[in-house]
């Protein structure tokens, strides 16, 4: 009687422990989904639904790069050029300077995509794919992208020796676009926080 006793005794002071352990966690993420939601974007719901389409887009084609799928690397781009297409950048026009500057690098953006398109070989397009992403990476810094978190990322020998190749992905770890395993290092973090 007394053994079964204690083996109750242990089997409820586990339970709770574990319900103030897991409420802990659920609290915990319950306060940081209210600091996240206190951040508000300078940017309309559209706007920000139009560049988290460029970004779906573009993370998809960054996977085609991965894969080593040209079929697919070609397929993805014609989605990414539809999304580019139908940026929202007219909002940014209440601001001429910035306007301007995104204006700017939205038209080498949508370039430099047709440009991976045009080459011939795997190796050609991945050359492309690297101009095409700083071309995205100074679209986004020209307008100060903040919803979530964007990460710029390097293999320095993506081409050869001091000869890099930069992407951005959702995550800090991601698979390389360059055909290299294991050469990936952060080298930025585009962010609300990071926004002046």
């Amino acid at each position: 009687m007394k053994k079964v006793l204690l083996i109750y005794l242990v089997l409820i002071a586990g339970i709770i422990a574990w319900y103030f352990t897991a409420g802990k966690e659920k609290n915990k993420n319950f306060e940081d989904d209210k600091a996240a939601a206190l951040k508000v974007s300078k940017h309309s719901f559209e706007f920000n639904k139009s560049m988290n389409e460029v970004m779906d887009k573009y993370y998809q084609l960054t996977d085609g790069f991965v894969k080593e799928d040209t079929a697919l690397i070609n397929k993805n781009i014609a989605a990414l050029k539809s999304s580019l297409d139908s940026l929202k950048v007219q909002e940014l026009q209440k601001d001429s300077a910035i306007y301007e500057t995104a204006i700017s690098f939205w038209d080498n953006t949508k370039n430099s995509l047709l440009q991976i398109l045009s080459d011939s070989d795997l190796e050609a397009k991945r050359r492309s794919f690297n101009q095409f992403s700083d071309n995205l990476y100074s679209l986004i810094n020209s307008f100060h992208y903040d919803v979530g978190n964007l990460y710029w990322l390097e293999c320095g020998t993506a081409f050869g020796e001091d000869s890099p190749g930069y992407w951005l992905s959702e995550k800090e770890k991601s698979n390389n676009p360059y055909g290299k395993k294991d050469c990936v290092s952060l080298k930025k973090i585009i962010n609300v926080d990071s926004v002046k």
